[in-house]
């Protein structure tokens, strides 16, 4: 029996009957005489403030401990509150007489949070093994560098981190060793890959795993954005500058001299620097038009009509942007980056590609049903394209695109209504359809914008930590997959491994039993004698 367990007897004895003697404590209880009469004297020590005496209850005992954890849970391991802090805090909470409160004894708290953590993962994720339900990764891989560099390998559907580790370097051995050891743990293959042009990512996937290499559209448009948004600013800046050096050489003469020649061409000058402005204004606007239709393009569906689109119509449809951009930028007398170009283009048959494997993927599910001609009609025209157009209208951010997003969306809504099959389903049915046509919308990914975020929290987690703490890093990995809640309510593992699982800080506080004991202070031991 331990310390406060103990505690808990003698403190319910003495409440039934505060006047008894040590010794029928003692045979009520089954402790010796002077354990009773030691824990008797370190309640009485305890007994400081008002609200004390709650704190020996059952129920103050467990609500203490629940206060615990959940301080040490988000502010320690999550956000990277020092102990000092924290022990701080629970000193003005006048908790230092029942809990050790103590900067180190706060540190051996969280080592064994961090254990129990990384013992529930482990035991969740063999149930969520053995149950078979996981569907092929559609993966992102990148590095980020902290104290030490470390890789990141993430299931870009249901934002399940298969592995996090820190490493040496970033070569295809690293990585292959890496993925490999996750990819047979959890007993699943890759489908395709999403990663920067990185020679080593580009191996691990059409090497190591044997599936598509998808290059990332963001790091794509990134690359023209780079290349003219600089000079472009550079030259609007400019005719800014100029606009204001002529306005106010415009006013100048006009309080001066209102009725000289030099008024006129002042006129002029303002005149035509307002033109300057207004020329590069516009060509600023019609190259961010240029990359955003580059980023309307890559879609299952073209976006006027929502008509199924293939690889190669996609490919020759980009080709046809770059080079527009080309040639406009080259109209503007802007230097045209040849090197950047030819990257980019190198990258567009492997953007395109992901449509003819996703169609696959579509085609390959719909095939385990017998369905007419009628009924994969209204699956390919109506359903799948509104599932999808709802999803990517909800993640866009850019006014301009969502605007367009909302308008095909619309559309197909209208034309979904309308049609004779949804009006014939009964509503169960018809939900079944619906959330098969989500998962299917949610497997076309393009970008690997979750692992360029993931990355930015493990920065931002790195800074508030001062540093890596041992162990620290796979905790935040299971922290991210078992404890980071979308609006439904799921979580990463949920999602990947299709079950649910119990809350994550509740399970570790059922495991947590004892808190550590407060520290003995001198004037307490001067009393206690």
């Amino acid at each position: 029996m331990g310390f406060w367990a103990k505690s808990l007897l003698i403190f319910n004895a003495f409440c039934h009957n505060a006047k008894q003697s040590i010794r029928h404590v003692a045979q009520q209880t089954g402790l010796s005489k002077s354990s009773v009469h030691r824990l008797k004297q370190a309640m009485e020590c305890r007994d400081t403030h008002p609200e004390s005496w709650w704190w020996e209850t059952e129920a103050g005992r467990c609500w203490l401990i629940r206060l615990v954890v959940a301080t040490l849970y988000p502010f320690g391991l999550k956000r990277g509150v020092g102990a000092e802090t924290i022990s701080e805090f629970f000193g003005r909470l006048h908790l230092e007489t029942q809990v050790g409160c103590s900067p180190s004894a706060l540190r051996g708290m969280m080592e064994e949070l961090e254990r129990v953590i990384l013992e529930t993962a482990a035991a969740w994720e063999g149930e969520g093994v053995a149950r078979g339900k996981t569907r092929p990764i559609i993966g992102a891989v990148d590095e980020t560098f902290l104290e030490r560099m470390m890789v990141v390998f993430m299931d870009l559907v249901s934002g399940y981190l298969v592995g996090e580790e820190v490493a040496d370097d970033r070569t295809y051995e690293t990585w292959y060793t890496l993925v490999e050891a996750r990819l047979e743990a959890l007993g699943v293959r890759v489908l395709s890959l999403v990663s920067d042009r990185a020679k080593a990512l580009v191996k691990l996937a059409e090497t190591g795993l044997d599936c598509l290499s998808i290059p990332e559209v963001f790091h794509l448009i990134h690359d023209l954005v780079q290349s003219y948004a600089l000079a472009i600013g550079r030259r609007l800046h400019q005719a800014r500058r100029d606009l204001d050096h002529a306005q106010e050489h415009l006013r100048q003469c006009l309080v001066s001299s209102p009725s000289d020649p030099t008024l006129q061409q002042a006129q002029a000058g303002g005149e035509a620097c307002v033109a300057e402005v207004t020329r590069w204004e516009s060509v600023r606007l019609a190259y961010r038009r240029h990359l955003e239709r580059v980023s309307l393009l890559v879609h299952p569906w073209r976006l006027v009509d929502s008509t199924r689109q293939n690889a190669q119509d996609v490919e020759r449809q980009l080709h046809a942007e770059i080079n527009a951009l080309e040639a406009f930028v080259e109209t503007h007398g802007l230097p045209i980056k040849s090197p950047t170009l030819d990257k980019v283009r190198k990258q567009l048959a492997g953007v395109a590609a992901l449509l003819d494997l996703w169609w696959q993927g579509v085609e390959h599910d719909v095939a385990q049903v017998i369905l007419t001609p009628r009924w994969r009609s209204w699956v390919e025209e109506g359903l799948l394209p509104l599932a999808y157009w709802h999803l990517h209208v909800s993640h866009t951010r850019c006014p301009s695109r969502k605007a367009q997003l909302l308008e095909a969306l619309k559309a197909v809504q209208d034309t979904c209504d309308k049609h004779p099959m949804t009006q014939q389903l009964a509503p169960d049915v018809l939900e079944g359809w619906k959330m098969w046509a989500a998962e299917q919308g949610k497997a076309f990914q393009r970008a690997s914008s979750a692992v360029e975020g993931r990355n930015g929290s493990l920065s931002q987690m790195h800074h508030n930590h001062r540093g890596l703490p041992k162990r620290r890093s796979k905790v935040w990995t299971v922290l991210h997959n078992f404890d980071c809640r979308a609006a439904d309510g799921t979580t990463p593992a949920s999602r990947f491994f299709r079950r649910g699982f119990p809350d994550l800080f509740d399970t570790v506080l059922s495991h947590i039993e004892d808190l550590p004991r407060p520290r003995e202070r001198k004037q307490t031991m001067a009393r206690s004698h």
